[in-house]
């Protein structure tokens, strides 16, 4: 017995672990399952097989915030609250869970303790976007809009891939008097999150802010209209950096600063425009195509750091720019869209291929904000 003893034990150990192992991989099982039925609405039914998931599994902290989210979705708010706070209590809080549980307090009526929740995410996540939105929707409800903006543009620097703070900040700036923002922040935002109704949405706004500002006076003049009272940007000639090239130097150059909106947007832009007679999506394709070559021959793109541009450079290299256009602004005229692609069928399909396969990367270093415009040093490309 004494020589059998060990072969017993571990026999023991093997099927405790075998047990468990199999208890685990039941347990994700039902979990993907039940994220399928709350995918369809099935509230209940998710979150019965969410409650065996968890029998199985108490270890497991995915199945108690998915449990959270179907119970916030089913309007158990006190539910929710108990499993978020287990979250919090177990170390197993992430920036999501923080957000999450700042909307049932929300939707509790306690807006202050949600604001809380919200700051407290952000000192322990400051690289969740998901909490940016939230604080800064806090203030679009009390009214406080320019602090709103704060929060979305600091989720932009800090959470440059996160897609609602920059459709947040293109709403506010597309119906302000510095339209500039807000068409790139939007068309940032389209390439971030495609396919969702907020994009349709976007894509709307942008086609009517291009054509709402875009005036044509007559056959042989016209006007643009998209800043006023923009960030300007000084810069000392006398500090001019080794390596950096006279065009950013006279670009820069000027007693009151430089206003991009106005003086680099606007002027490409308006010169983009001649030739045009009016706006549809057509000019429009032309209109954007001549404001992207004239912006890469001014040197602009070396001296500004706007990774929509950057994109847009790449889009057109690859010879889809036409369709690219087309794509963000076509549901500004739906019926002009379905036409170009049901007579560009090839065209539109090759886009769509290749525009599933290279997606706009946006990094820290790399991103795009109003307030972090900077001045590129013309060696970076060299």
């Amino acid at each position: 017995m004494r020589k059998l003893l060990p072969l017993i034990v571990a026999s023991f150990s093997f099927t405790v672990v075998s047990a468990q192992s199999s208890n685990q991989e039941q347990a994700i099982a039902k979990m993907k399952e039940a994220v399928e039925l709350m995918d369809n609405g099935k509230l209940a039914e998710s979150i019965t097989l969410l409650d065996e998931a968890r029998k199985l599994d108490p270890a497991q902290m995915d199945i108690v915030y998915e449990l959270a989210l179907a119970k916030y979705q089913q309007k158990d708010f006190n539910g929710a609250l108990k499993d978020l706070k287990y979250l919090v209590k177990q170390n197993a809080a992430n920036g999501r869970v923080y957000a999450m549980m700042g909307n049932v307090q929300d939707d509790m009526g306690k807006p202050e303790k949600a604001i809380d929740t919200y700051d407290e995410g952000l000192k322990k996540f400051p690289k969740e976007g998901a909490l940016y939105v939230e604080r800064g929707v806090m203030e679009l409800k009390k009214g406080n809009n320019d602090a709103g903006l704060k929060f979305f543009e600091d989720g932009i620097k800090n959470a440059p891939m996160h897609s609602s703070n920059y459709y947040r900040a293109a709403k506010y700036f597309l119906d302000s008097k510095n339209e500039v923002w807000g068409m790139i922040y939007g068309e940032i935002f389209m390439n971030l999150e495609r396919g969702s109704k907020r994009t349709e949405e976007i894509s709307k706004l942008l086609y009517y802010t291009y054509k709402g500002e875009i005036k044509f006076e007559s056959d042989t003049a016209a006007s643009v209209s998209f800043a006023s009272n923009n960030i300007e940007l000084r810069y000392d000639p006398s500090k001019k950096k080794k390596g950096e090239t006279d065009l950013a130097m006279m670009l820069l150059s000027s007693i009151g600063g430089l206003s991009y909106g106005n003086t680099i947007y606007e002027k490409t832009l308006a010169l983009a425009v001649i030739g045009e007679k009016a706006i549809s999506v057509a000019s429009l394709h032309r209109i954007r195509t001549k404001f992207l070559d004239q912006y890469i021959a001014a040197g602009y793109d070396t001296t500004y750091n706007v990774v929509l541009f950057d994109f847009q450079k790449k889009v057109k290299d690859a010879g889809h720019f036409e369709a690219y256009n087309y794509w963000v602004l076509g549901q500004g005229d739906e019926d002009v869209l379905s036409e170009w692609v049901g007579d560009h069928k090839q065209q539109w399909d090759d886009f769509i291929k290749w525009f599933k396969e290279n997606r706009i990367q946006i990094t820290d270093e790399k991103s795009f904000s109003r307030i972090g415009l900077n001045v590129r040093e013309a060696s970076e490309k060299e």
